[in-house]
């Protein structure tokens, strides 16, 4: 959930909770305004009816008129309030209403359903009017429950409409104010999506708050630390692999000269051994064709591995060059099942030495892979070099459909990744239309890599 709509929920939840409860308490008061109204009138009643009593009986004033409610009529009563006197022994009962229609009538029907459940307006309120020797009779007061609803909608409306009023303009404000608090979290979560992507030189800008910064400062350090790893890791896989390439080197320049001048002379003796049998001892021939045959199969698997460690172009001619001449091997291997085809633009020359070894070696794997995996029959490499960036795509139409390519899988892919990564390039897998693999590889030039020594 939303960290705003979360927080705006659970205010405008308190604040209704609140709401309630002041209306729940406000609805109490009226009621208890309404019981203390009922007995302050029952009290003063009383009082009035039994001076008129004292007064009747020590025969001053209008003795004879007893009860007399006009002082209660005179001083202003309650609308919808009934009065009734009655003796003690029945003879004499008097009753007067003051008004029984309240001011306000439209309250919802719930409304007074549950006030009337709740609190039960309109109790009457029993009072003995007496002397010290006599009681002369009982006055009941009973009020209108419709006019204690109506007061207590009337104020019910009140307290809602200024409350709603209230919510809302709080809600407003902590919105704003929770808004602007988490705008830094959009900034960080963009810096992280960029650290996502190995753009550990982004960092995080200052804020406001204390806690934003506090966490900005930790992110911050945290990218440096990896921006210092990755760069130590980048110069230590070139420093690999240009050792990897100088002992490949040293083994080809080993099998050229020393296996491959033993071979040769094997080669010699084993053509000598034959020309001198031819006369001396020809059943010796068969053998020595024999160890021809062995010498020249070897000497042919040396020339071949040779190619594979080092190409002896690489080094006299160019990238163009040992490109050409790998793809013209790769033809000729396939026996026409597989077509290579390779479109060079721009001055290979503008490479660096690690830059050229690895594209060239990048392209001697994924050859190798779509050999024994793709099922293709037509393949294409192109590579792009201009002064700002170097280009490879080496694309096949073979039988893959979809990139189950883990990143932690495969050895060759693997060796591809941080080759590419060592030279702060980028690479892409992606999938041919309508089937088949692509494998997109951009260096940077120049590039920031240590250069061997």
């Amino acid at each position: 959930m939303n960290l705003q709509v979360h927080l705006l929920s659970r205010i405008t939840l308190v604040a209704v909770l609140c709401l309630l409860a002041n209306a729940g308490f406000m609805l109490y008061q009226n009621h208890r305004q309404a019981e203390q109204s009922s007995q302050q009138m029952a009290e003063a009643l009383q009082k009035q009816l039994e001076a008129q009593l004292l007064l009747r009986k020590a025969g001053i004033g209008q003795a004879n008129i007893f009860p007399d409610f006009e002082w209660w009529k005179r001083s202003g009563s309650q609308p919808g309030v009934c009065i009734d006197y009655t003796s003690s022994d029945q003879a004499l009962s008097h009753s007067l209403c003051s008004g029984s229609k309240p001011l306000v009538t439209d309250w919802p029907t719930v409304f007074a359903m549950v006030y009337r459940q709740i609190f039960k307006p309109g109790q009457p309120e029993v009072r003995s009017i007496a002397t010290p020797d006599h009681v002369y009779g009982t006055l009941t007061i009973t009020p209108n429950p419709e006019q204690e609803i109506a007061n207590a909608w009337t104020h019910s409306l009140s307290l809602m409409t200024l409350s709603s009023v209230t919510i809302l303009g709080v809600c407003l404000l902590v919105y704003l104010s929770i808004r602007r608090t988490l705008q830094p979290a959009t900034t960080i979560i963009l810096g992280l999506a960029q650290m996502d992507t190995d753009q550990f030189a982004y960092r995080l800008p200052e804020f406001e708050l204390s806690e934003w910064q506090r966490i900005a400062e930790a992110i911050n350090q945290l990218a440096s630390n990896q921006q210092h790893l990755l760069e130590e890791r980048q110069t230590l896989l070139v420093k690999l692999m240009t050792l990897q390439e100088e002992e490949r080197r040293y083994l080809a320049q080993e099998l050229h000269d020393e296996l491959g001048q033993c071979l040769a002379a094997i080669n010699a003796v084993a053509t000598s051994i034959q020309q001198t049998a031819s006369q001396q001892c020809p059943i010796l021939i068969e053998d020595a064709q024999h160890i021809s045959r062995i010498t020249t199969h070897t000497l042919d698997w040396v020339r071949g591995m040779l190619g594979r460690l080092r190409p002896p172009e690489f080094d006299a001619l160019s990238l163009a060059i040992s490109l050409n001449s790998l793809i013209a091997d790769w033809n000729e291997r396939s026996f026409g099942k597989t077509n290579y085809a390779l479109n060079m633009l721009g001055d290979s020359h503008l490479l660096s030495s690690q830059q050229a070894i690895a594209l060239f070696r990048i392209i001697q794997e994924c050859l190798t892979n779509i050999a024994k995996h793709a099922q293709a029959t037509q393949v294409n490499i192109k590579l792009s070099i201009d002064p700002n960036y170097a280009a490879l795509s080496v694309s096949d139409n073979g039988i893959a459909t979809q990139l189950p390519f883990a990143r932690c899988c495969g050895i060759g892919l693997v060796g591809m990744r941080e080759r590419v990564a060592a030279l702060q390039g980028k690479l892409k897998l992606a999938i041919a239309d309508p089937h088949g693999l692509i494998v997109a590889v951009s260096l940077p030039m120049p590039i920031n890599a240590e250069q061997p020594s």
